[in-house]
């Protein structure tokens, strides 16, 4: 447990750990960590858990989903003196919350549980809008590719993807965290189209940073017929991020599920 991302004066033997499973729409927020001068999710969490219980709680979140993107089950923790019952946070917080950020679930659990270090791993989709003319009821939710794609190129791509592999070529480099370790392990990957809408499907025991939106990048260049297939190995085999395509918007990308 690391007691910096959930610091509270009070003695741990007097708190109760409660996790809570998120859903937001990251349209207006600057992604989920508190940082200086910008709104973010941690921020709208804790007001409101203080507004509540009267205590300055540290909220930690599975995942640092970034500014635009947005959650299905996002998974946080935070410790509280509270005697609320657990499952009754989710229907007071929402009451404090903004109507764009949503706790559908809330429970206690050990005192031990970190939604961070305690997670197996992680389910994020991508929605691209496939048209010559862009979405409207989409505009924020997703990308928007004017190019016809193929999306059984995608799919013979994506099959690549999987395993345990070094993906530093599909990460970009964070400054937070030099000397990061880039093996992964990508446990699914699917590409499938439903009328204008192309769904990208990856689960995986975690994610460098932005991997999942440049590992859409490059499927995109590969169903516009920018690059072969094949060139999914040959990114991975070199470690070469210059090698992979763009890194995707945001608003497309959404965390699905978080896995324990």
């Amino acid at each position: 447990m690391d007691g910096l991302d959930n610091f509270c004066p009070i003695p741990m033997h007097n708190m109760r750990n409660i996790k809570l499973t998120i859903e937001y729409d990251g349209t207006r927020y600057n992604g989920w960590q508190s940082q200086p001068g910008g709104l973010t999710i941690q921020d709208m969490l804790e007001a409101a858990i203080y507004k509540l219980t009267n205590e300055k709680a540290k909220v930690t979140g599975a995942g640092r989903t970034d500014a635009g993107v947005h959650a299905y089950g996002q998974v946080a923790n935070f410790y509280t003196a509270s005697s609320i019952p657990a499952g009754k946070f989710s229907f007071a917080l929402n009451t404090m919350l903004p109507g764009d950020i949503v706790v559908t679930k809330s429970e206690e659990v050990s005192l031990d549980f970190h939604a961070r270090f305690s997670a197996k791993g992680k389910k994020y989709e991508y929605l691209i809008y496939n048209s010559i003319h862009p979405p409207a009821l989409l505009k924020d939710r997703a990308w928007h590719v004017f190019y016809n794609l193929d999306v059984e190129a995608m799919n013979e791509a994506a099959l690549h993807l999987a395993g345990t592999h070094d993906f530093a070529g599909f990460a970009a480099r964070d400054p937070s965290r030099p000397g990061l370790n880039t093996i992964r392990t990508i446990r699914e990957v699917s590409v499938e189209r439903i009328s204008n809408i192309i769904r990208i499907s990856i689960s995986g025991d975690g994610f460098l940073y932005n991997m999942a939106r440049i590992i859409t990048g490059t499927l995109v260049d590969i169903g516009r017929g920018k690059m072969e297939a094949g060139r999914i190995k040959s990114i991975i085999d070199k470690r070469d991020r210059k090698l992979a395509g763009m890194t995707a918007p945001p608003q497309g990308l959404y965390l699905v599920e978080v896995y324990y």
